[in-house]
């Protein structure tokens, strides 16, 4: 039985821690609601047939789907298959079908629709730069063809959408106000109807999994990538932020991620761009770091994000965390006790390329024990290197099938094991900007010090 909860850093402390390609902020927000949302998880989007052993969407806690259904899945996969849910590329164009020269040139075809067809990713991420994001309608129709695409397994369709300075569906969706202004409030029940709201503005977009709440402890004032993205200076009052936010993303059925493990918040380096360094004792990040993860895991978040940072007493070789066996198996899985995905932080960032070729880079995060590779820069390298790595056992097919289960467990509880939910344009009008999510962005601000 696994030990969730802030109460694990009170056991650890007794027996012994982006996203996305560099770009411009966006302005504009993104949050949920608790009972200000205007639409429940059921009718943020058309629902699908739901497969027998398959939670309705929003109503499981990860990991909670009847094993068999996810056993069927993953026993009727080839090699290929498997290796392939191990990924989350960014497709480019806005619409499936979309012809663009960067898909030829990172996938050897010319559409999103044919890249899902011939690889069978595990997801995909939107950015507003790589031409995914113009309009609702547009958005609307393109997670449809996305899904179109991958008729046997559904993906895993994500934004970074944390609001404030990173909204990469902004000018879409509520303008609601970033973390550290929800934090300034010190309710974390305006965390909670943020997410809500977000995560039910996702939904009706066709977008099932959000990479927020950020659980990282802002304690260097001149951090110069966190900073207000992070709830707070203090882990006991950003703790119960990010648990808060977790239940928020569920309550509207959306999958949560928390980041950046082991923790990013006290750096003066930003990991889109080098390597950060943070000396933490371990004392240290069990009293700074660890507590919103904690929180985070004990609220079952769906997964957690590595951040690209080197942390030498937690692990001395030097490599990253998204890198690290000691800080993502050693620290994450068996000291925080979480079983859900792993996923990096983007593989384009100059912080995890330092050392590591992009094939090797995507054999050692697995090896570390990462479950979802974002964003490599060179996909078909990645993707042959894994294979490569996993025929010769340098990874052995047990381990494979590890992080494919966790992927389809993901899935399921979010209704997703067989066929996703189609979006609907007219619904996605209706629930964008609604008067009761403007309400909340209001009611938060007007709350802030």
């Amino acid at each position: 039985m696994r030990v969730t909860g802030i109460a694990v850093i009170a056991t650890m402390a007794a027996g012994c821690a982006g996203t996305g390609r560099a770009a411009p902020p966006a302005s504009g927000a993104v949050g949920g609601g608790e009972s200000a949302t205007s639409v429940s998880p059921a009718e943020s989007a058309s629902p699908a047939a739901t497969p027998a052993g398959t939670a309705k969407p929003g109503t499981a806690k990860p990991g909670t789907a009847k094993p068999a259904g996810v056993e069927i899945v993953l026993a009727s996969m080839s090699l290929e298959e498997k290796v392939g849910q191990l990924f989350m590329p960014v497709l480019y164009g806005q619409a499936a079908d979309t012809v663009s020269g960067e898909n030829q040139a990172r996938f050897g075809v010319d559409t999103p629709a044919k890249m899902v067809a011939r690889y069978r990713p595990g997801g995909v991420i939107l950015f507003p730069w790589a031409g995914n994001v113009k309009n609702v309608s547009q958005v609307v129709a393109l997670t449809n063809g996305l899904q179109k695409a991958s008729p046997e397994i559904p993906l895993l369709i994500g934004a970074d959408q944390e609001n404030g300075q990173v909204s990469r569906l902004a000018p879409l969706v509520t303008n609601l106000p970033g973390a550290s202004v929800i934090g300034s409030t010190g309710d974390s029940s305006l965390a909670r109807r943020a997410a809500e709201v977000t995560g039910n503005e996702l939904r009706v977009l066709g977008i099932n999994l959000d990479f927020a709440p950020v659980a990282d402890v802002n304690i260097n004032p001149r951090n110069p990538v966190i900073g207000p993205r992070a709830y707070g200076s203090d882990p006991n009052k950003v703790a119960p932020m990010v648990a808060a936010a977790v239940r928020g993303f569920h309550d509207a059925g959306i999958a949560a991620t928390a980041k950046h493990f082991p923790g990013h918040g006290d750096t003066n380096v930003d990991s889109h761009t080098g390597l950060p360094v943070i000396k933490h004792s371990l004392s240290q990040w069990k009293r700074l770091d660890a507590p919103p993860f904690a929180a985070a895991i004990g609220k079952d978040v769906d997964a957690i994000m590595s951040a690209h940072v080197v942390m030498p007493k937690l692990d001395p070789s030097g490599d990253p965390a998204t890198l690290s066996r000691p800080i993502l198996t050693g620290l994450l899985r068996e000291k925080l006790g979480f079983d859900g995905v792993i996923s990096t932080d983007a593989l384009d960032m100059a912080g995890v390329r330092k050392r590591y070729g992009d094939g090797e880079v995507a054999v050692r995060a697995i090896q570390a024990g990462v479950d979802l590779l974002l964003m490599p820069p060179d996909y078909r390298e990645a993707r042959g290197a894994l294979l490569a790595a996993v025929k010769s056992g340098k990874i052995s097919e047990a381990r494979l099938d590890q992080s494919v289960r966790r992927l389809l467990k993901l899935k399921a509880a979010r209704g997703l094991l067989e066929r996703a939910p189609v979006a609907d344009p007219a619904r996605a009008e209706r629930v964008l900007r609604s008067a009761g999510h403007l309400k909340v962005a209001r009611l938060i601000n007007s709350r802030a010090r």
